[in-house]
């Protein structure tokens, strides 16, 4: 049988890993200096914690997983005749991959309120699954990297995950515009063109704006059964580029006011960092999961042709649908992945990161073999990354394996290096070799 595996996942080779391991620690780095700390939940939840919290998009796009043992044995035999697959999931399946990792974490939130001091602000870097169709930078299996805090209305929260984007991507070398919008702002837009009882078909209508166009967000509000009327109002609305288009607009939408005021005290918080990327009001940007109630947020990259690599948002009572009332919460999502792609498509990765091991020992035989293990043991004792080819084969094997996997340096042993009780040092950019002891070596790959 030929080896494959699941679309919309993918191997990473020692080099893509290594890539990977530099975007989370250098997110990783950023979320502690803001004073976030780490939690990890399983990668299976309740069908019932996952199910309507992402709207019908969502709620199709999760993985469940069959019931243990014979999953058909308790099967609603009425939905399994009918084929009603929608019908049948409850009676066999109980469980689901985590679709994201900000409503595990309202979970987590109220199942843990007790140990917990509030405001809490977290972060968490796993993998989702979604059974999305796969394409350029939609994956089914991707790492989310997470930052919320719960248990308060502040805004100031708002500008300093703003500016937790901003460091991140300064640090990865990779310009960005990072949008920003209010689902309130939203509800005024629906206010103002009368249907409010539809604002969410108007929502996730114009979440696809990027995707299908204005001709496309047309038929798609028509299909929706909202007027051409109405969909006039909303497409004026939407080319609105400051918070003062909005003003007169909103006449006496209440709540579309109050979004205008709640970007206004976000930017009074905001405005007293220095950005290095774009800091952009869209009134288009929607995003397109229910459980967001206040400001949103998205980021794309400039320069290159992907999606949106990370977004987030204002959830008012996520918490409420497991029972805990009234805690508000914020937070934002990099796209993993996404950035992965990003960085490689622009060439953005520092060169050392191709390098792990810096340092590989060679040797001629059983004797320089064993004195170059000793010099090995030294050297890791010191912090020094290095190998040692596993057998004093011929010189000319030895160095190819050392160009292919790029090492630094190649310290030769022979008989001479051993009663001199140093190595030949060879620098593999250069070619330059000279005899050093293991602190000169030690003082010369450290400072490399």
């Amino acid at each position: 049988m030929k080896p494959g595996i699941p679309k919309g996942t993918r191997d990473f080779l020692p080099l893509q890993v290594l890539k990977r391991k530099y975007i989370f620690q250098t997110i990783e780095s950023v979320f502690q200096t803001y004073g976030y700390i780490p939690i990890e939940t399983p990668a299976l939840e309740k069908l019932s914690t996952l199910t309507g919290k992402y709207g019908e998009e969502g709620d199709r796009l999760l993985f469940k997983i069959l019931n243990n043992g014979d999953f058909l044995a308790k099967a609603n035999e009425e939905a399994l005749s009918e084929k009603n697959s929608q019908k049948l999931t409850a009676s066999i399946s109980k469980r689901g991959l985590r679709y994201d990792l900000t409503v595990p974490f309202a979970r987590y939130v109220v199942m843990h309120q007790q140990n917990l001091q509030f405001p809490f602000k977290r972060y968490q870097i796993q993998p989702v699954w979604r059974a999305d169709r796969p394409q350029k930078g939609r994956y089914q299996e991707f790492y989310q990297c997470d930052v919320d805090v719960v248990g308060s209305d502040s805004l100031m929260y708002e500008a300093e995950l703003m500016k937790i984007y901003d460091d991140v991507f300064e640090k990865l070398n990779l310009p960005v515009d990072i949008k920003i919008n209010n689902r309130k702002v939203l509800y005024g837009i629906a206010e103002a063109a009368g249907i409010e009882d539809k604002f969410v078909d108007m929502t996730v209508s114009i979440d696809k704006l990027d995707k299908i166009g204005k001709d496309g967000v047309v038929q798609e509000l028509a299909n929706r059964d909202i007027s051409s009327s109405s969909t006039e109002t909303i497409l004026t609305l939407l080319e609105a580029r400051s918070l003062s288009d909005l003003d007169a607009a909103f006449g006496t939408c209440e709540t579309g006011k109050v979004g205008l005021q709640e970007l206004r005290d976000f930017h009074s918080f905001a405005d007293l960092s220095t950005f290095t990327n774009k800091l952009t009001f869209d009134v288009s940007l929607a995003r397109g999961l229910n459980y967001y109630t206040g400001c949103i947020f998205e980021v794309k990259a400039l320069n290159v042709d992907m999606g949106s690599i990370a977004g987030g948002g204002r959830y008012d009572d996520l918490t409420g649908s497991f029972g805990m009332k009234n805690v508000s919460g914020v937070g934002i999502s990099f796209g993993a992945a996404r950035i992965f792609d990003v960085l490689e498509e622009l060439d953005l990765y520092p060169k050392e990161i191709s390098q792990h091991s810096k340092l590989l020992l060679v040797s001629f035989d059983e004797k320089t073999h064993q004195f170059a293990y000793a010099q090995a043991v030294e050297l890791r004792k010191q912090s020094i990354s290095c190998e040692i080819y596993p057998e004093p084969v011929k010189m000319k094997k030895q160095m190819k394996y050392a160009n292919d996997r790029g090492f630094s340096f190649v310290g030769i042993i022979g008989e001479e290096e051993i009663a001199n009780n140093k190595i030949m040092l060879k620098n593999m950019e250069t070619g330059e070799q000279q005899q050093l002891t293991l602190a000169e070596i030690i003082n010369t790959i450290t400072n490399e």
